[in-house]
């Protein structure tokens, strides 16, 4: 059994499928506590009721799309979220899962799309990141950072460099944190900079407002 805190179908608001029709399934509970976190809904593993790898896999197919992704929480705290995502690959179903960076990816499926966040400064959790992780990147694979300012900007920078990310994916993610600052400003340093980067606009957030849920 996985501890769910709800699943819905609507449009990938973030990564390189940003707009693309989506099944969202929402795993309850993390072993992080950003500053920045905007699903606490569901960082409790009380958040969330018991349902079967075979009820997701159902939903998933009732929904009537092709793209599933598994989020949190973090999905990784929970044991069975590897079979899922198996059970998900064998139903035809593309897979993306987004996980925090602090737990070990390679528990999953080669077929799985592994977004995998870098925490930057600003999140007060930047020292918990798994460095495997981000050694062992696959081209389709995705590492996005969420910044909120100058300092995370250059950390993430440092860390593309010192990880080599840009030779392992293409999918580097630069995302600002809703409300805290303007996107131009980010376009100005990537571009400065010539970063090898991609700008990560929750557009989730954009069409429903910064507070919306099951969206």
């Amino acid at each position: 059994m996985l501890k769910i805190n709800e699943s819905f179908a609507s449009i990938q608001g973030e990564s390189s499928h940003a707009g693309v029709p989506c099944f969202f399934i929402r795993l309850a509970g993390c072993n992080l506590s950003c500053t920045y976190c905007d699903t606490v809904p569901a960082k409790s593993f009380d958040a969330g009721c018991d349902t079967s790898v075979q009820q997701l896999v159902d939903a998933a197919k009732a929904s009537g799309l092709k793209l599933v992704e598994i989020t949190g929480g973090e999905p990784l705290a929970q044991a069975e979220t590897p079979e899922l995502c198996k059970k998900l690959l064998a139903a035809g179903f593309e897979v993306m899962i987004e996980t925090n960076g602090s737990l070990d990816i390679n528990t999953l499926p080669d077929k799985v799309i592994r977004v995998v966040d870098f925490k930057t400064p600003s999140s007060g959790e930047a020292n918990r990141m798994l460095n495997s992780n981000y050694t062992r990147l696959r081209p389709r694979d995705e590492v996005k950072f969420v910044i909120s300012g100058r300092e995370d900007y250059l950390f993430a920078m440092r860390m593309i460099s010192k990880f080599s990310l840009a030779s392992q994916t293409q999918n580097l993610l630069i995302s600002p944190i809703t409300g805290r600052m303007q996107p131009a400003e980010i376009v100005r340093w990537i571009i400065a900079d010539k970063a090898p980067v991609r700008l990560n606009l929750q557009l989730h957030k954009i069409i429903w407002g910064p507070n919306a849920i099951g969206v």
